[in-house]
């Protein structure tokens, strides 16, 4: 007899305690671990990161208001009262690269060890917490480790050592682990329209010889991506994601793909779209930046991205399910108001094609184009 469940089991987020990758920092006083985040945060401003760290005033009002202060460059400091609730956290977190976290406060997945002789007692207090060392900083040149750390830790002293001051080390160091987190792109290509303005189904249109899904496919693949047709019902074909989010079009499509796996990136690929090729599927990928929700194609006489010729980054899941729980479901006004990387090209390349003749003119143009 099987063993009952209560709930789906699906697929999570590779989440660590508080967010999709952090780090805490520990081993001095605060004020030395929230000047060294400020240091290295300016060395990778490129990328998004956060510092969770607790209040450190002596009395703070049982009912105060959170605070959302934002700042002149568009980023927000968020001050509140709550209780630290780790799911919340995950979703306050969601669109950081990185989380660098005050370790005497919190505990963090992975750790860097500051080496400061006045705080042995406090690392002695932390012991356990440091399960996952990725490398140390030591506050003055001449420090010793201590010595419960090396019974600890026998290989200690192999890992990565930096000078309090060598910023561009410790930036580096932190960079790398920010890019091994990076998340792969798999490849979903939306065949499940509705074709009304055509007619016929959009994605088994012939320009090239063979239906147009298939073309889509291997543009895809051809760029080594694992690839899978978006469809409305699936007989439990391992090529297919069948759409759980029904009646929502693309929107759906998309939202269904990352429920298969939320920790890949979704290179979406329309069918209507028969003059994209290698090129622009190569130009998307170069210009690939995790660091921003999507990587989207723009026409450049356009005054809009294209949603379905699009990178959408593991960040953009929590987005699109926080649109439509306010009623909405159209990729695209999740893009215009998320801070994407737009690439353009000339508008010919992304023509959409809608009804019986302009298919027709689009398949005498691609063959003239042979």
């Amino acid at each position: 007899m099987s063993k009952h469940t209560k709930h789906t089991n699906l697929e999570r987020r590779n989440n660590d305690n508080f967010a999709s990758n952090e780090i805490s920092i520990l081993g001095t006083n605060c004020n030395n671990i929230s000047d060294l985040v400020s240091k290295v945060s300016s060395k990778l401003s490129n990328y998004k990161l956060a510092y969770f760290d607790a209040s450190h005033a002596k009395q703070v009002q049982e009912n105060k208001v959170s605070e959302f202060v934002f700042h002149h460059e568009g980023n927000v400091q968020i001050t509140t009262t709550g209780k630290v609730n780790k799911f919340q956290q995950r979703l306050d977190f969601a669109q950081f690269d990185c989380v660098l976290i005050n370790g005497n406060h919190y505990q963090g997945a992975k750790q860097i060890l500051v080496l400061d002789a006045v705080k042995e007692a406090s690392v002695l207090k932390r012991l356990e917490q440091l399960d996952n060392i990725q490398f140390i900083v030591k506050l003055k040149e001449d420090i010793e480790y201590f010595s419960f750390l090396e019974e600890k830790y026998p290989a200690i002293k192999s890992k990565a050592c930096y000078a309090i001051d060598n910023l561009d080390g410790i930036s580096n160091h932190i960079r790398t682990l920010i890019q091994e987190k990076r998340a792969p792109v798999k490849g979903l290509v939306l065949v499940g329209g509705k074709s009304t303005r055509m007619g016929t189904d959009k994605a088994e249109l012939n320009y090239f010889g063979k239906p147009q899904k298939e073309i889509a496919r291997e543009l895809l693949e051809n760029s080594n991506l694992e690839t899978y047709y978006s469809v409305e019902d699936s007989s439990e074909n391992s090529e297919e994601i069948s759409d759980k989010f029904l009646n929502l079009g693309p929107f759906g499509g998309i939202c269904s793909a990352f429920q298969r796996d939320p920790n890949a990136a979704w290179f979406v690929l329309a069918t209507d779209v028969p003059f994209v090729n290698d090129k622009i599927i190569q130009l998307l990928l170069k210009h690939r930046n995790p660091s921003k929700v999507a990587t989207a194609i723009k026409g450049r006489n356009k005054e809009f991205v294209e949603p379905l010729i699009t990178i959408y980054e593991p960040k953009a899941y929590p987005i699109l399910l926080q649109y439509l729980a306010q009623g909405y479901s159209c990729p695209r006004k999740m893009l215009i108001n998320s801070d994407v990387e737009i690439v353009e090209i000339e508008d010919d390349f992304i023509r959409n094609i809608n009804t019986p003749e302009a298919f027709e003119d689009a398949k005498k143009e691609i063959q003239e184009l042979k």
